[in-house]
This record gives C-alpha cells, sequence and structure tokens, in this order.
C-alpha cells in the first residue's frame, strides 16, 4: 500500500465512522470529532490554537466547541494569563452522549460497505480494524 491509498482507505474510513454515527441534529458531527479529539490531545488548549492545528476556521471550532461544551464532553476554565481566553480540556466524566456512541455496533456499517456477504470477510476486516486501532489509536 503506498500513500495514496493509505490516504483513500482513511477517507473511506471517516466515511463509514459517519455512517456509524448517530446524528445529533445539528450537523458537522465530523468538525465536532476533529475539535473534541484535538482538545482531547492538548489540554490546556485554545479555540485558536485548535484552530491553528487543524487548519479549520475558528468560526467552525468554537461552533463545535460551544456544542462540546453543551454536552459537558469539554470543560472550560479562564486562562489564568489573559481572562478573556478560555483555557479547553476534556471533561473527564464520560458524557450519556459518549456512552451512547461508544456502544455501537459498527459491523453493520462495515458490512454493508464490503464487497462480499460472506461473514468470514466481515469478520476478518473488524479484526484487521481491531488491530490497527490497537497500533495506532490517537492519544486519549
Amino acid at each position: 500500500m503506498g500513500p495514496v491509498e493509505l490516504m483513500l482507505l482513511g477517507r473511506t474510513l471517516m466515511k463509514l465512522g459517519e455512517q456509524a454515527l448517530p446524528s445529533t441534529g445539528g450537523g458537522g458531527e465530523r468538525t465536532v470529532v476533529i475539535v473534541m479529539s484535538d482538545v482531547y490531545e492538548h489540554p490546556g488548549t485554545t479555540v485558536g490554537e485548535v484552530a491553528t492545528r487543524t487548519g479549520l476556521p475558528q468560526s467552525a471550532v468554537s461552533g463545535a466547541v460551544a456544542r462540546l461544551r453543551e454536552a459537558g464532553s469539554v470543560l472550560a476554565e479562564p486562562d489564568p494569563a489573559d481572562r478573556r481566553r478560555q483555557l479547553l480540556a476534556r471533561n473527564p466524566t464520560p458524557t450519556a452522549r459518549q456512552r451512547e456512541v461508544a456502544a455501537i455496533d459498527i459491523a453493520p456499517t462495515v458490512a454493508a460497505a464490503l464487497s462480499t456477504d460472506e461473514p468470514a470477510a466481515l469478520a476478518e476486516v473488524l479484526a484487521a480494524l481491531d488491530t490497527v486501532a490497537r497500533h495506532l489509536r490517537p492519544h486519549r
């Protein structure tokens, strides 16, 4: 597999994740997940720093942070160095939404994407995804 195939596989996996993820009705789940991941990897960060690291517009990051704060997934506190800024961090207590998402079985979504309906193929792909996730899991 080369870098282009790896990128295309990543896009396919993102699309499958989006299909498996229940919508909150507000749209923008991809942006929210990207922002949440960045905040979790960089506790004590600001909206501007998240925007710089992710390449997302600051307005999109602000909207995602507002949704994450409302859901209780992200906490904010004033920056002691500049009281106008908020420092963002992961809420250590899992929210109802996080528990809901963690309980989702991705097998039906993956099965629908396969070019075959053989149970052995689904089991092989799910095992491969578990292996990749175990070795390349983002910092949490």
